[in-house]
């Protein structure tokens, strides 16, 4: 059980930067201070960003798996990392752009990320 939630918590972690490379630019060209930045710059700094990513990504797969002494088949991993991925996106979205609103569909599609972990998980 402690391997469990410290890979789900690494999954976390990394999935938060990653989030931050992937999506944080967007939210510095909207407030002004990116705006006459080169996209090299930008992919530079987001490769950075990922870069502290992938030191939590990694050790959270090779923890988890189940062939490294893990409790997570590389399907369950993969589907835990997909949903934590769309947790963060969803908190990230609506906190720092506060334009965006969850609607009817997006509540439909976590349903259906629940039923893919629930059968993930079926033996």
């Amino acid at each position: 059980m402690k391997t469990a939630i410290i890979t789900i918590l690494l999954l976390l972690a990394a999935n938060i930067f990653m989030t931050i490379a992937w999506y944080g630019h967007l939210k510095l060209q909207s407030s002004g201070i990116s705006t006459n930045w080169p996209i090299y710059v930008i992919v530079l700094v987001s490769w950075g960003i990922a870069l502290v990513e992938y030191f939590f990504q990694v050790p959270a797969n090779r923890l988890g798996f189940e062939e490294n002494g893990g409790p997570f088949s590389l399907m369950q991993l993969k589907v835990i990392q997909e949903v934590i991925t769309l947790v963060v996106f969803t908190v990230f979205s609506v906190t720092v752009f506060k334009g965006t609103q969850l609607q009817w569909n997006h509540f439909l599609a976590f349903l259906l990320l629940i039923g893919a972990v629930y059968l993930v998980f079926m033996k």
